[in-house]
C-alpha cells in the first residue's frame, strides 16, 4: 500500500491510488456526499461492513471525486494506533509549519490545526477497529468532514451508511474488466459463487490475467478446490488473500466470544440470506444423540440463556460478520464457506447434523394453519440446503405453500422434490407417486390446467398398477384428473369422470368421508359448468350441511361449498341472493385465510361479479379494478384468474357506459387469452365474443 502525496492548488493531499471503478456504486456515493451535508460539523459518516466489500474503494474514489471541494484531503490508515499516531503528526507539520501549537499531545495538536482552518476539510480513517477506539481521533470541531471504513457493526447508525452488496450483473462487469476477458456467462458464475465480494472478484481477476487461466477455468477450480483456491492471492498481488481478510476478527472470537463461533457454525450451514436465528434456537427439542457433546452443549447453551445468544449475535456483529440482526440475519457464502473449513474435520458432520436438527424442529407440527406459513416461508431455503428431499419434514414444509396460496412456490419445491424421489426411490415407489399427485395439482393451480390435466393422466395408470384401482390414492388421482380436465375447458368430460368416481368412493370410503364429499362438490360443480345451474344449485344446497357437520362452519372446503351454492343459486337466476351471500362469506373468509389468499380474491371476485348482475355495473367496474391489481400481484398477470378478473373489469366497463374501453380492453386480452389457455378454450371463445360485441357497441 502506499500514498499519493501531493498539493493540489496548494492543498494537502494524501490518498490511495484512485481504485478500479465498481459499477453499481454510484447510488452510494451519491448517498455518501448527502449524508456529510447533514447535521452540525464536523459530520462523520461510517462506511460500516464485512471486510473485502469494498468499504476503502468507495471511500477513496469519493475522495478522489471531489478534491475540487476541500482544503484539506488526508487519508490515514488506522488499523494501528501507533502508526496512527505518526500519520497525525505528518499532517500537522503541514497545516502547522510554523510549529505554534502545542506539541503534548500529536492528537490534540491536529485537531486544533483543522479547527482553524476556515475552508473545508476531508479526513479519511480507514479500518477503524471500532467505534470506542475511534472517538478520540475525530475531529470535535472544525468546517470538515470525516470518512470512516469500519468491520465494526455497533457503529451508531446517524452516522452509518451500509455498504449494500453488488448486483450479479455489476460484479461480473467488475471481474470481466479485472481479468480482461468477455466470457460473460462464466463471469455471472464467479460472481454468483463469490457472493459479489469485490475483494474476491479483484483477486480472481488477477489470478486469471497472471496465470493464463480462462474465468472458465477458473470458476472450475473455485467448485471443485474452492478453499485452496481462495488462499492464494494472485501471483504479482501485494494483497492478502480473501480469506485472510476475515481471520484477525475469527481468531479473536475463539479467544473471547466462543458462543459468536458456536452461532457462526451453525449459521454457515444454512442459506446466506434471511436466517431466522432466534426462530431456529428457540425449539427445546433435543438434538439427535449422534451429534457430538460438546457440540451439543454448545448448541443448548445458546437455546437455553437468551444472554448468551444476544452476546454471540453482538460479538458476530461488531465484525460485521453478519448483517444487521433483526427477526433475521445474513451471512456472506464467503464467510460460510472459511468458517466451515475452519472445523475439525472429525466433527464437521456433527455442526451439519446439530443445524439439520434446528430446522426440522423449527417446522410447525401443522403447516395447514394459516399462522404456519410466514415461518414456513422463513425457513425454506435452508430447509431445501440440509434437510432429507424425502423425508417427513421437507414433506410439511412444502405442502404450507400450496396451503397458502403461493403456488408458484409450490411447484417449484414439489418439482425439487419429485425428482429427488424419482432419483432416490425410483419412479414407482409409492412416496414418488405421491410427489409426482403433488406436483400435478399445484401446477394446475398455479394456472396451467392443461399440463396438470397431463400430468394426472400420466400418474393414473402407474397409479392403478402400483397401488389397485380402488386404493384412496388412485382414487385422488381419478379425482384431479377431473378436475383438471374440466379447468382445461372439457366441463362435460369431468362431469362425467365425477359422475363415474363418486358410487366407488362412497363405496371405498364412505358417505361422509372427507374424499367423498369433495367428489360431490366437484360433480355438482362440473355438473353447473355443463349447462344445468338448478341442477348445480340443488347438489351443492344437500352437500353443504353435511359438509358443516363433518369439517365445521369455518373450514376452507366448507367455505367453499357456501361460495358455490351462491354462485349456482346466482346462475339459476336468484342474482341479489348471490350478492348478499357473498357479501356476507367475505369477512368470514378473509379472517380464515388472510385478505390476499387465492380464496379471498375469489370470492372479492364474486361479489363485484354478482353486484354488476344485480344491477350496479359501476359498482361491479370498480371492484373489478381494485381486485385486478391484487390478482396480478398475488397469482402473476397471465394466470386464467388475473384474466378472468381483466375480462370481467372490461366488460363491466362497458355494461357502465363506456364501450370504447370495454373493446380496447378486450383486444388487450385476447391474444393473451389465446396464448395462455388456447384458442378454442371456453375461456378464449367468450373473450372473442365480447370482443366483437363491444367492438360493435363502440362502432354503433
Amino acid at each position: 500500500m502506499f500514498y499519493q502525496q501531493r498539493r493540489v492548488a496548494g492543498h494537502p493531499v494524501r490518498l490511495d491510488p484512485r481504485p478500479a471503478r465498481i459499477a453499481g456504486r454510484e447510488e452510494l456515493l451519491n448517498q455518501i456526499a448527502d449524508r456529510l451535508t447533514v447535521g452540525p460539523q464536523p459530520v462523520v459518516v461510517a462506511l460500516s461492513a464485512l471486510g473485502g466489500v469494498g468499504k476503502t474503494t468507495a471511500a477513496v474514489e469519493f475522495a478522489h471525486r471531489h478534491l475540487d471541494r476541500y482544503e484539506v484531503v488526508w487519508m490515514f490508515h488506522a488499523e494501528d494506533s501507533t502508526a496512527l499516531v505518526q500519520q497525525f503528526h505528518d499532517l500537522t507539520q503541514l497545516l502547522d509549519p510554523a510549529d505554534l501549537l502545542d506539541h503534548s499531545d500529536p492528537v490534540a495538536r491536529m485537531h486544533a490545526a483543522l479547527a482553524a482552518r476556515d475552508r473545508p476539510w476531508l479526513l479519511v480513517l480507514d479500518n477503524v477497529r471500532d467505534y470506542a477506539m475511534a472517538r478520540r481521533w475525530l475531529p470535535p470541531r472544525g468546517s470538515g468532514h470525516v470518512l470512516v471504513t469500519t468491520q465494526d457493526g455497533h457503529w451508531p447508525a446517524e452516522q452509518t451508511v451500509p455498504i449494500g452488496p453488488l448486483s450479479v450483473e455489476a460484479a461480473a462487469g467488475f471481474l470481466l474488466s479485472c481479468a480482461g476477458e468477455y466470457d460473460e456467462e462464466a463471469a455471472r458464475k464467479i460472481a454468483t459463487e463469490l457472493g459479489s465480494l469485490p475483494l474476491a472478484l479483484a483477486q480472481a481477476g488477477a489470478y486469471v490475467q497472471t496465470t493464463g487461466r480462462s474465468l472458465a477455468e477458473y470458476l472450475t477450480l473455485l467448485r471443485t478446490n474452492r478453499m485452496q483456491l481462495l488462499r492464494r492471492a494472485a501471483p504479482t498481488s501485494h494483497q492478502a488473500p480473501v480469506t485472510a481478510t476475515w481471520s484477525v476478527a475469527l481468531a479473536e472470537l475463539a479467544d473471547t466470544s466462543p458462543d459468536s463461533i458456536t452461532l457462526l457454525r451453525l449459521l454457515s450451514h444454512l442459506a446466506p440470506e434471511d436466517i431466522p436465528h432466534r426462530l431456529l434456537l428457540a425449539t427445546g427439542t433435543p438434538l439427535p444423540p449422534e451429534v457430538h457433546p460438546e457440540i451439543a452443549h454448545a448448541t443448548d447453551r445458546l437455546r437455553s440463556d437468551q444472554f448468551a445468544l444476544d452476546d454471540a449475535v453482538a460479538g458476530l456483529r461488531r465484525h460485521s460478520l453478519i448483517g444487521p440482526p433483526a427477526e433475521v440475519v445474513t451471512v456472506h457464502r464467503l464467510v460460510q464457506h472459511i468458517t466451515l473449513e475452519q472445523i475439525d474435520p472429525d466433527h464437521r458432520q456433527g455442526w451439519q447434523t446439530a443445524a439439520t436438527a434446528l430446522v426440522e424442529a423449527a417446522i410447525p407440527a401443522d403447516t395447514s394453519r394459516r399462522e404456519a406459513w410466514p415461518i414456513c416461508a422463513l425457513l425454506l431455503p435452508h430447509a431445501l440446503a440440509l434437510l432429507d428431499p424425502i423425508g417427513v419434514p421437507i414433506w410439511r414444509l412444502a405442502r404450507s405453500f400450496g396451503h397458502a396460496g403461493d403456488y408458484p412456490t409450490a411447484v417449484a419445491v414439489w418439482s425439487i422434490l419429485a425428482e429427488a424421489h424419482t432419483t432416490q426411490l425410483g419412479p414407482e415407489h409409492p412416496e414418488t407417486l405421491s410427489a409426482r399427485h403433488e406436483l400435478a395439482s399445484w401446477t394446475g393451480d398455479a394456472g396451467d390446467a392443461v399440463a396438470a390435466r397431463d400430468l394426472y393422466a400420466q400418474l393414473l395408470p402407474v397409479r392403478q398398477r402400483v397401488s389397485g384401482v380402488e386404493h384412496p390414492d388412485t382414487l385422488s388421482t381419478r379425482a384431479n384428473l377431473g378436475y383438471w380436465t374440466g379447468e382445461a375447458g372439457d366441463a362435460v368430460a369431468a362431469r362425467d369422470l365425477y359422475a363415474q368416481l363418486l358410487p366407488v368412493q362412497d363405496r371405498v370410503s364412505g358417505a361422509e368421508h372427507p374424499d367423498t364429499l369433495t367428489a360431490r362438490a366437484n360433480l355438482a360443480y362440473w355438473t353447473g359448468k355443463a349447462g344445468d345451474a338448478v341442477a348445480a344449485r340443488d347438489l351443492y344446497a344437500q352437500l353443504l350441511p353435511v359438509r358443516q357437520r363433518v369439517s365445521g362452519a369455518d373450514h376452507p372446503d366448507t367455505l367453499s361449498a357456501r361460495a358455490n351454492l351462491a354462485y349456482w343459486t346466482g346462475k339459476a337466476g336468484d342474482v341479489v341472493a348471490a350478492r348478499d351471500v357473498f357479501a356476507q362469506l367475505l369477512p368470514v373468509q378473509d379472517r380464515v385465510s388472510g385478505v390476499e389468499h387465492p380464496d379471498a380474491l375469489s370470492i372479492r371476485d364474486n361479489l363485484a361479479y354478482w353486484t354488476g348482475k344485480a344491477g350496479d355495473a359501476v359498482a361491479a367496474r370498480d371492484l373489478f379494478g381494485e381486485l385486478l391489481p391484487v390478482r396480478e400481484r398475488v397469482l402473476g398477470a397471465e394466470h386464467p384468474d388475473t384474466l378472468a378478473t381483466r375480462a370481467n373489469l372490461a366488460y363491466w366497463t362497458g355494461m357502465a357506459g363506456d364501450a370504447v374501453a370495454a373493446r380496447d380492453l378486450f383486444g388487450e386480452l385476447l391474444p393473451v387469452q389465446e396464448r395462455v389457455s388456447g384458442a378454442e378454450h371456453p375461456n378464449t371463445l367468450s373473450t372473442r365474443a365480447n370482443l366483437a360485441y363491444w367492438r360493435n357497441q363502440a362502432d354503433g
